[in-house]
């Protein structure tokens, strides 16, 4: 929309480089182009304002297939007034002078024009292709049919418009056959899913299984081991009770010897001992046989004396003192 300011009876107007302005002055034309800034007189001059930039038409649209199902289109094209001039011929672009707003609506009728255009071909291709075609593969086909229909398109050229580009962006059904089309794959996805994780609980079993025999061989080893260990150990006790029984033999014997040695010479010592006292004793007897027998008694009473027990004290009471001094008077008598 073009900036227009009121001075005096006068108008100026400025628009962006965007947009196309044709200024005709009492039929003539004065001013021609994009991004004009011009003063004028409002009931002198004939304003249009033509847009030259790309523009982008969204649509969407419904059709049918060629089995009868219902599906909806949504596109875009993007077009372009290449040719203000004759855009303007064909279409009301012209602007009020005092507001700068269009009077009409060219860019409606452009819409309508393009997406009629487009419709058409699209429901053209699609009305021959089946619902499961048109999903697969309907996209490309209708964005190859809107293209080539929209470059052959007469009205277009004519009206001085120019399609930059078309975009399909996306072919649906209704949503209770999309529903019904998704179950299938749904389930082949579930499937593909439940397989998957069958897989991987397989594998995991596989190697729990794998760990599990391993630990199994590790515990089969570590067993064996231990019992090579416990031989081993049984083997080096009878070694050493064999070691030490030999030994205890070897010092059994040792002693024995020693214990035979010593009483060999106990016993010689015992005879050697015997034949000292009995020859002691002979020569003892030899003496006392060449003595006399007083000699003989004294020597017995020095004996029995020497065994008899030491008297530290005597006490004698005067019964015991009378008695032996009774007996002493009596032996004297006797005597006498």
């Amino acid at each position: 929309m073009a900036d227009i300011i009121k001075r005096l009876g006068w108008r100026h107007l400025r628009t962006a480089p965007t947009a196309h302005v044709r200024h005709f002055r009492r039929g003539r034309l004065v001013h021609d182009g994009p991004g004009l800034s011009f003063w004028f007189r409002a009931l002198t001059a004939a304003l249009s304002e033509v847009p030259v930039d790309d523009r982008e038409l969204a649509m969407a649209f419904h059709a049918r297939t060629s089995d009868f199902q219902d599906v909806s289109v949504q596109a875009t094209v993007t077009y372009r007034i290449s040719e203000p001039a004759t855009a303007a011929a064909r279409l009301d672009f012209s602007i009020d002078p005092d507001t700068g707003v269009w009077r009409g609506a060219p860019l409606e009728q452009l819409s309508t024009l393009l997406t009629e255009t487009a419709q058409q071909h699209a429901l053209d291709v699609l009305a021959r292709t089946p619902l499961a075609a048109a999903l697969v593969d309907g996209v490309a086909a209708v964005l190859e049919r809107i293209t080539d229909g929209l470059a052959a398109e007469p009205r277009l050229p004519a009206t001085g418009i120019t399609v930059v580009a078309v975009r399909v962006v996306a072919l649906r059904p209704e949503p209770e056959v999309e529903r019904a089309l998704r179950t299938p794959a749904r389930e082949q996805i579930q499937q593909e899913s439940d397989r998957a994780t069958y897989e991987r609980r397989a594998v995991a079993v596989e190697r729990e299984r794998a760990i599990a025999e391993n630990e199994l061989a590790s515990r089969i080893e570590l067993a064996r081991r231990e019992e090579q260990l416990v031989e081993q150990h049984g083997t080096n006790a009878r070694r050493e009770a064999e070691e030490n029984a030999a030994a205890d033999a070897v010092r059994a014997e040792a002693e024995a010897a020693r214990t035979v040695q010593l009483a060999k010479a106990e016993a010689e010592a015992a005879r050697e001992v015997g034949q000292a006292r009995a020859q002691a004793q002979a020569a003892w007897l030899r003496v006392h046989a060449e003595v006399d027998a007083a000699t003989l008694h004294a020597l017995a009473a020095t004996r029995v004396a020497e065994n008899l027990p030491r008297i530290d004290s005597l006490t004698l009471s005067p019964d015991v003192l009378t008695g032996l001094l009774a007996k002493l008077g009596r032996a004297d008598g006797e005597q006498s």
